[in-house]
C-alpha cells in the first residue's frame, strides 16, 4: 500500500493527538481504505474484468499541454483517453458490473468523483450484491462532498454483510471526518476489529491508532445516538 503525500512541517509538541490523526485520515481514506477494497474485491471481479488500456505514449512536443495547464487538468484529460476504449466496450456490455467499476476507478483516480460515482452507481444497479462496487460508490460520493449519501450506501452494504471490513472502516472515517462523531467512528472501527480476526497486522494496527487518537480527544466525542447513521 502506497500513500502519496507532500512533506509537511513538523507538528508543534502541543498539537493535540486528534489533529494529527485528522490530517492522516485524509490519506487513510484513500489509501488504507482502498487497500481493503482491492484485496476484498480482486478475486470476485478478476474473471470478468476487461483488461485496462495501456498508458498512452508520450505526446510529441508540439502536442504538449499549453503552459498553465494544471496537473489536475492533465489527469482529467488522461482519464478521458483511458476511459474511451472502456466506454466503447460498454456499448456491447452495458450491464457489465466489472467494466463499470473499471470506469469508476479511472475517473476516481483523476479526482472526477461525480463521474466515478455515476459509474459505480451503475455497477451497483447491474449487480446489487456487489458490495465492493457499493463501497467504492460511497467513497466517491464522500469525496464529491455528499457524506450522507455515502453513509446510506455503506449501511446498505452492512445490511448484506455486517462484518464487511471495507464498509466498517469507511463508515467510521466518514462519521469522524464529516459528522465529527468520534463515538460513532470508534464504534464502527471496534466492530471492524471484532468481526474481522483475519485482518492483517498492519491494518489492525492502523485502525487501533485511529481509535486511540479519537478516544484521546473527548471534545470529538458525541453521546451515543447523536451522530448520523
Amino acid at each position: 500500500m502506497v500513500i502519496e503525500h507532500t512533506a509537511a512541517p513538523l507538528a508543534s509538541p502541543t498539537l493535540r493527538a486528534w489533529q494529527v490523526y485528522s490530517m492522516a485520515a485524509i490519506y487513510l481514506v484513500i489509501g488504507l481504505a482502498i487497500g481493503f477494497v482491492l484485496r476484498a474485491s480482486q478475486s470476485a471481479t478478476s474473471a470478468s474484468v476487461v483488461p485496462a488500456p495501456r498508458p498512452a505514449p508520450p505526446a510529441p512536443a508540439s502536442a504538449n499541454p499549453p503552459t498553465g495547464t494544471s496537473r489536475l487538468d492533465q489527469m482529467k484529460q488522461l482519464a478521458d483517453r483511458q476511459a474511451a476504449p472502456l466506454i466503447e466496450n460498454l456499448k456491447n456490455h452495458p450491464h457489465d458490473s466489472a467494466l463499470l467499476m473499471q470506469l469508476g476507478s479511472v475517473y476516481h483516480s483523476a479526482h472526477r468523483f461525480s463521474e466515478a460515482a455515476a459509474y459505480y452507481g451503475k455497477a451497483v444497479e447491474a449487480d446489487p450484491k456487489n458490495d465492493a462496487a457499493r463501497t467504492k460508490l460511497a467513497i466517491s460520493l464522500y469525496r464529491e462532498g455528499d457524506a450522507d449519501a455515502a453513509i446510506v450506501q455503506l449501511n446498505r452494504t452492512l445490511e448484506d454483510d455486517p462484518s464487511d471490513a471495507n464498509a466498517l472502516f469507511n463508515l467510521g472515517m466518514i462519521r469522524w471526518q464529516a459528522n465529527h462523531d468520534g463515538a460513532g467512528a470508534v464504534s464502527a472501527w471496534r466492530r471492524l476489529l471484532k468481526s474481522n480476526p483475519q485482518l492483517s497486522d498492519d491494518h489492525r494496527a492502523e485502525v487501533q491508532k485511529l481509535i486511540a487518537g479519537v478516544t484521546a480527544s473527548p471534545g470529538d466525542q458525541k453521546q451515543p445516538g447523536s451522530g448520523k447513521p
